[in-house]
C-alpha cells in the first residue's frame, strides 16, 4: 500500500505544481489605484493567446464606449473587444506579442503575460512603449 501511494503522490505532485494556466478569467486590476476594472477572459486559438473583455466591474462604467479608440474601434463597446491579440508561447512560459490594447486610453503596446511564479492565481501583465513599460498583476476569477 506505502509503494502505490508514493507512486500516486510521484505521478499526481507535478500536476498540482505545474498544471495551472494562464487560460481562464481573470480580474484586471489597475496598477495606479488598485481598483478592479474588468473581468477578461483568455484564451488559446490555433497555438496564440487572446483575451477578450467580458465584463466590466467599475462602478459607472458598465457600457464604456471606446471614445479614445481610432478606426474600426472608435466608439464600439470595451464588453466584447478583444485586447490581447495573437500572442506566442516562449521556452520561459511567457507569452508575448505586439498587441496589448488599453480602450481606456485608445492605445496599443507590445506585451508581455506570465504566471506570478510565487503564486499562480495572478497573472502579470505587461505593456511596453519603447523602452518603457508598465506592469499590472490580475487575479484568476473564479465565477
Amino acid at each position: 500500500m506505502t509503494k502505490i501511494n508514493s507512486l500516486l503522490f510521484f505521478t499526481l505532485c507535478p500536476m498540482l505544481f505545474f498544471g495551472q494556466s494562464i487560460l481562464g478569467k481573470w480580474k484586471t486590476i489597475d496598477d495606479r489605484n488598485g481598483l478592479t476594472k474588468a473581468i477578461v477572459n483568455i484564451y488559446e486559438k490555433d497555438g496564440l493567446l487572446y483575451g477578450k473583455i467580458e465584463t466590466i466591474l467599475e462602478k459607472g462604467k458598465e457600457d464604456a464606449r471606446c471614445i479614445k479608440c481610432k478606426g474600426d474601434k472608435k466608439d464600439k463597446p470595451v464588453i466584447g473587444m478583444v485586447i490581447i491579440d495573437g500572442f506566442k508561447k516562449n521556452n520561459k512560459g511567457e507569452y508575448k506579442g505586439d498587441t496589448l490594447f488599453d480602450p481606456e486610453q485608445g492605445m496599443t503596446f507590445r506585451g508581455k503575460i506570465w504566471l506570478d511564479p510565487d503564486n499562480p492565481d495572478k497573472l502579470k501583465v505587461r505593456g511596453y512603449l519603447a523602452f518603457l513599460y508598465r506592469t499590472q498583476t490580475w487575479v484568476r476569477y473564479n465565477s
